[in-house]
């Protein structure tokens, strides 16, 4: 069963922003995500919320938390390396 994906109000902006070609690979990413949250690769996010995790698109990271009780995840995130953890 695959994981219904909600996006901040920031995150969303981001995705908008991109070229179609970033777009398509940070899109692609998000569909596996929805599938398996839990890729390899994966990262939890230490000293931050304990459902914090980060994925790495390329450049990119995508910061998200999952909520198994009602299978939904919200991507709270998504920015270049250097940004994204401010």
């Amino acid at each position: 069963m695959s994981y219904e994906l909600h996006f901040s109000t920031r995150a969303r902006k981001y995705i908008k922003k991109l070229n179609k070609n970033t777009q398509g690979r940070i899109i692609r990413g998000l569909e596996s995500l929805a599938e398996n949250p839990y890729p390899s690769g994966t990262r939890k996010i230490m000293g931050r919320k304990e459902k914090l995790f980060r994925m790495r698109v390329g450049d990119h990271r995508i910061l998200y938390e999952i909520y198994e009780d009602i299978k939904t995840i919200l991507i709270v995130n998504i920015d270049k390396r250097s940004r994204v953890y401010k």
